[in-house]
């Protein structure tokens, strides 16, 4: 397509890419360069400490990510890309909920990505600004939460698959990929691996006060052993730690509308075992890619387990290859551009 001029929002908090917790700031940072590799100029608001093929603005030099989710920072971030809008041919928003608003009162199209889940009271923030901006859900179940608003595309995030390495051979210990939070599960897959009498590894943000409590009350009275907790791990390490496990365990508890954990452990060639919940259907293939098991279900779990010799690793990677691969995220952006900008009825 015809090289486009494009203002591009990161969120406020952390570097792009991040070098740990960040899987917003990981897709921004994606899309971002493969858009310059397209051709087009675009230019990343994002933090001063961020690395980027695009021309970089910023306010914060390193993100206040002790300030996460709170109002006045964001507007404080966000407003500069605003006030230039006539310099672009579209904005695309990945920040919160100060863009939207704004978006109603320009004549640049924005297009605003939905990472988060909707809630009451974020339906009805949306209900208010859905006028005079385009919206991306990022999965099919993400969008049928509120399918009334004026979508012009669902688009998966992505990894780089070039990233990260891949083997066919498995060694005997499970893994826990996230943040130390219920909603993830952390207590479940320990009870897991005491089932099964298994290693498990759990590599894990724990940095905030409902986070240390969570595990101190749930977590930590199962631990045996046989379970290793580490923190945060830079790439390299967490990749090769991911593509030597038996399996990946996501029994998350809540309807995540997407989980970056499933596609960088199949990247590999490590399969998932989940919860059904949220996006997890569309992103892993039961029994070709991992198995999804009933949430709640933890004998579901424990028996999948036995069975994950079954799922080819070529399968697991092939399966992220085709669809959740970055080259194939800046190409559906770039249709969802092109929609806006010829004025396409939204997409249906």
């Amino acid at each position: 397509m015809d090289k486009l001029k494009i203002g591009m929002i990161s969120p406020p908090w952390f570097a792009i890419p991040p070098r740990g917790y960040g899987g917003i700031e990981l897709v921004v940072s994606l899309l971002t360069d493969g858009l310059v590799d397209a051709g087009h100029d675009v230019t990343v608001f994002a933090t001063g400490d961020s690395k980027t093929k695009a021309k970089l603005e910023f306010v914060y030099e390193i993100g206040p990510s002790d300030k996460i989710l709170q109002s006045m920072p964001e507007v404080i971030h966000v407003m500069p890309a605003y006030r230039r809008h006539d310099e672009f041919d579209l904005i695309h928003d990945h920040s919160g909920r100060v863009g939207p608003a704004i978006a109603n009162v320009i004549d640049t199209p924005v297009l605003h990505t939905l990472h988060g889940p909707f809630t009451d009271e974020t339906k009805k923030y949306y209900e208010a600004v859905n006028h005079g901006i385009y919206f991306n859900a990022i999965s099919e179940y993400q969008r049928s939460c509120m399918p009334e608003l004026n979508y012009v595309a669902t688009i998966y995030n992505s990894v780089n698959v070039d990233w990260y390495p891949f083997s066919e051979k498995r060694e005997d210990y499970l893994l826990f990929l996230g943040r130390m939070n219920p909603q993830k599960g952390a207590h479940i897959a320990v009870e897991v691996a005491n089932r099964l009498g298994m290693k498990l590894i759990i590599a894990t943000k724990m940095a905030e006060p409902p986070e240390k409590a969570y595990f101190e009350a749930e977590v930590k009275p199962l631990l045996g052993n046989n379970v290793d907790i580490l923190g945060e791990l830079d790439l390299a390490t967490k990749n090769d730690l991911v593509m030597r496990a038996k399996c990946t365990l996501f029994p998350i508890t809540w309807p995540e509308p997407f989980g970056l954990v499933m596609i960088e452990s199949m990247v590999t060639g490590t399969p998932v075992i989940c919860y059904r919940n949220g996006a997890v259907p569309e992103v892993v293939i039961d029994g070709v890619t991992g198995f999804v098991v009933e949430e709640g279900d933890v004998d579901g779990m424990v028996d999948a387990v036995k069975r994950i010799d079954e799922i080819d690793p070529m399968a697991c990677r092939s399966h992220v290859v085709e669809k959740f691969d970055a080259p194939v995220m800046v190409a559906n952006y770039e249709k969802a551009y092109k929609r806006m900008l010829m004025g396409s009825a939204f997409e249906k």
